[in-house]
């Protein structure tokens, strides 16, 4: 069975306009890693547990550019960040999704930039559709 992990139900909406079975952490790092300790404790060894959301990173990422969590690093921070000077990648969940599914062997976190540093930007569709424009290259990626 594949787990999939979002923070917010228009990243949920991707994933549900797809068919597919999507959890909603809520925002935050708490949320996640409380949602994400009760997803593990339902998991068998081969299942897939997966982290998809959005984050806002540097210019030198594309808008709607494919992030590899375990890839690149992504700095989790509590309140959206306005600065672009002082980060690659942010979010605000992956610190929880790393420390929750931390004994996970099959596990994946994919963010997808949805901003250079002006979260106020991004609107909930904007959010659905830059998810759901990568749902079937993550996808591809989790089932290799």
């Amino acid at each position: 069975m594949i787990y999939i992990i979002v923070a917010l139900k228009a990243e949920a909406q991707a994933f549900v306009d797809k068919k597919m079975k999507v959890y909603i952490s809520g925002i935050g790092s708490k949320n996640m890693f409380e949602c994400t300790t009760k997803i593990v404790k339902e998991m068998k060894e081969n299942d897939k547990l997966v982290n998809v959301g959005i984050c806002g990173a540097s210019l030198e990422y594309k808008i709607g550019q494919l992030i590899d969590g375990f890839k690149e690093k992504i700095t989790c921070v509590d309140e959206p960040i306005y600065d672009e000077n002082r980060y690659n990648i942010v979010d605000m969940e992956s610190a929880g999704f790393l420390q929750a599914s931390k004994n996970v062997k099959n596990r994946y976190m994919f963010k997808v930039v949805s901003d250079h540093f002006k979260p106020q930007s991004v609107s909930k569709d904007g959010a659905k559709k830059l998810i759901f424009d990568k749902i079937d290259e993550i996808m591809e990626k989790v089932k290799c």
